[in-house]
């Protein structure tokens, strides 16, 4: 399980209280971060988030209300003496862009390593952060410029061990137990004990998608595949479709459709348009519920826990499109 935090729900114009794009994710003391907006590293702190923390960053486009914030924040983990890897995702030019803003000194500046994984138009899918316990992958979105979703999705973890079954089987030692649980065979006098003779069905991760700036487009659909919690732009009403169109965006109903046709658990709306104020949001979440009940509109600073929800991790394997 992990929580989702949203720093920054406004889209190209700031309000009093909605600042630009940003959304951080927390997991056993490990910080991700979707989008830098200005003013994120205030939003940081003001969430009780530290900074050093932050594992990886992922960007969707180069539009100043998504990136604005970033070229400060590796300036400020700098200062902080953050000495890790840095994992930076993002559109191509991001590099370059990042090492003009911090001229004269440029990347050189930074005594930390960063990592860049560049998504190149004309790309379908990518994998872009693997370990043991998840995965984060990127598809292309529908927005004016080159953009990308991201979907991050704990991996399943072991079923429960079957402690009489094992000893039944032969096995005694403490150290053979928690060996079959880390998905180790053991040996006993007579055979072989594998973990699948003693465990129960894996257990799924949890899953979050992150899918904005965009107008509604199938590779969103696969980003929020049956994810746990899906955050989707819903910048206008339906009543400002049009306008949606226009720039690239999407309704607060066209974020339902897509929650739905993904059969994902939880939608949370932002990116909202500075055009509406406090009813206008209800107004935006009232059409989304039409479609998709289990809907609800981003706080910023709230923590959003996010568990799995329903299905078995084989279930959700076998419903996940994996293909690009």
């Amino acid at each position: 399980m992990f929580s989702i935090v949203p720093l920054g729900v406004a889209s190209a114009l700031p309000t009093l209280d909605r600042h630009f794009s940003a959304t951080a994710l927390v997991r056993e003391g490990h910080v991700f971060l979707f989008d830098c907006g200005e003013g994120t590293q205030l939003q940081l702190a003001r969430a009780g988030i530290k900074r050093p923390r932050i594992e990886a960053i992922f960007i969707t486009h180069l539009h100043g209300d998504h990136v604005f914030g970033l070229p400060g924040l590796l300036s400020t983990l700098a200062l902080l003496d953050h000495d890790r890897p840095l994992r930076i995702v993002g559109p191509a030019g991001l590099r370059e862009a990042l090492a003009a803003f911090m001229q004269p000194s440029g990347e050189r500046g930074i005594p930390y390593p960063i990592e860049y994984v560049v998504l190149d138009p004309g790309f379908e899918h990518a994998v872009v952060l693997d370990t043991p316990e998840y995965r984060v992958e990127a598809r292309p979105l529908a927005h004016s410029i080159f953009a990308a979703g991201y979907r991050f999705e704990e991996k399943p973890r072991p079923g429960p061990l079957d402690p009489e079954k094992a000893q039944s089987l032969g096995v005694t030692d403490v150290k053979d137990f928690k060996r079959l649980k880390a998905g180790e065979a053991v040996a006993v006098a007579g055979g072989v004990v594998t973990p699948q003779d003693v465990l129960g069905a894996p257990l799924p991760g949890a899953s979050f998608a992150y899918v904005t700036d965009t107008k509604p487009c199938e590779s969103g659909v696969r980003l929020a595949d049956h994810a746990d919690l899906l955050y989707h732009e819903a910048t206008f009403r339906e009543a400002d479709a049009r306008r949606a169109g226009e720039t690239g965006h999407a309704t607060a109903r066209e974020a339902a459709e897509v929650a739905r046709k993904a059969n994902a658990g939880r939608l949370l709306l932002g990116h909202f348009s500075a055009r509406y104020d406090a009813a206008g949001i209800q107004a935006l979440l009232n059409e989304a519920r039409d479609i998709f009940q289990n809907t609800g509109a981003a706080e910023e600073l709230k923590r959003y826990p996010v568990e799995p929800i329903g299905a078995t991790a084989g279930e959700r394997s076998a419903s996940r499109r994996t293909a690009p």
